[in-house]
């Protein structure tokens, strides 16, 4: 690498002091654009953590970098060290007109292409689903009316509005799915968070993510803000020693959540398996909660009807009596556990439909290992 001459800020030449030709003849060209981006340090310790390098204001990096680096010359793949900011930082020059290289100079336009671009917490694009499609929960279809009907017409309810509702239950019980069918029916936008997504690696991390993510959804209400895995972050002290970083984000989403500036068109869905476990700051902060049962008898039989509806082989087996089997299983259980895996079996030997053998011999193999685990979680 070619090695880039240093000089003392103070002492740097400007632009009209800096020859055309130096004593040995050579082009001492000055640069019109320079792109860096963030390179990190040439020695790492073991102690020290990355650093995410952005800034808010561009004209403001940009005047502090040529004030630092003028009379610096550099080509495409050189490196400019910080001196003053972040010691020894370093940022590499990905391209700069001209292609040859030059000088810094006071007209430089210096751009910082970050690596670190700000989170945004817009929505994927999530499959639509209907409330007809959720099978059973009618206790919850129920208490969801009102948060449709605000999500339809904000306007209309005013200080009245629902703000934060938590859905608890075993996995697999229909909570992620609420929540999309809300935003389908609604016509609104989602943010589908899993909690620990809000941990960051630095102090204020955190907080600016909760903030980033809560001004978001603003800008794109009426939505829905889902924090998946709730109890991820919101374990009631008793239960474990809270970080410092796990307490920034219960912080800073308590704070959202009081409403210091008034989320319209936004509400927030927390979800947890463990509602009990919760910390009580943060489990008073939803105004309801809405449990999720695992499926009655009924409920399996057309869950079964729906899933099965849908298989791409044929398959032979008595639903009534799968149904009455599986008892204690969820309604992800029945799909992605058994006939799915049951599916996979009959694919790989090729066979053009999936036998009443194939599903109950997946079956004793569920229920087997879900033995084993909780055994091991009992004596482990």
């Amino acid at each position: 690498m070619k090695k880039t001459k240093l000089w003392h800020v103070s002492s740097a030449p400007s632009d009209d002091l800096i020859d055309k030709k130096t004593t040995k003849g050579k082009l001492k060209i000055p640069l019109n654009i320079i792109h860096i981006q963030p390179a990190g340090y040439p020695l790492r310790f073991q102690e020290e953590k990355d650093i995410e390098v952005d800034t808010d204001n561009p004209r403001l990096f940009e005047a502090y970098a040529r004030e630092q680096w003028a009379g610096f010359q550099v080509n495409e793949g050189d490196f400019l060290f910080d001196q003053f900011m972040v010691p020894d930082y370093a940022f590499e020059v990905k391209n700069c007109e001209p292609k040859k290289g030059g000088v810094i100079g006071t007209q430089t336009k210096i751009i910082l292409d970050s690596k670190s671009k700000k989170t945004s917490y817009m929505h994927q694009e999530i499959p639509k689903v209907a409330f007809d499609e959720i099978i059973g929960h009618q206790q919850a279809k129920e208490k969801c009316k009102i948060i449709k009907n605000y999500l339809k017409d904000p306007e209309r309810f005013s200080e009245w509005r629902p703000r934060s509702v938590l859905f608890y239950g075993a996995p697999g019980t229909g909570k992620t799915m609420t929540a999309r069918a809300l935003a389908s029916e609604t016509n609104s936008e989602i943010f589908a968070i899993s909690s620990t997504e809000l941990i960051g690696i630095h102090v204020g991390d955190a907080s600016r993510r909760i903030s980033n993510l809560f001004k978001e959804a603003k800008a794109q209400a009426p939505c829905i803000i889902f924090l998946d895995e709730l109890d991820a972050i919101g374990l009631d002290r008793s239960y474990q020693n809270i970080r410092g970083d796990v307490s920034e984000v219960v912080t800073a989403l308590l704070q959202q959540m009081d409403g210091i500036t008034e989320n319209k068109g936004v509400v927030t869905i927390g979800s947890t398996n463990a509602p009990k476990l919760l910390d009580r700051a943060i489990r008073s902060r939803f105004e309801d909660e809405i449990e999720f049962l695992l499926p009655t008898l009924e409920d399996r039989i057309k869950i079964l009807e729906m899933y099965i509806d849908k298989l791409p082989l044929q398959i032979e087996v008595n639903i009534r009596k799968l149904a009455v089997d599986t008892e204690g299983f969820s309604g992800r259980a029945l799909k992605e556990k058994l006939l799915k895996s049951a599916l996979h079996q009959a694919l790989v030997k090729s066979e053009d439909r999936i036998t009443s053998k194939q599903i109950y011999e997946t079956l004793a193999l569920i229920k087997k290992e879900s033995t084993h685990e909780t055994l091991r979680r009992i004596f482990s």
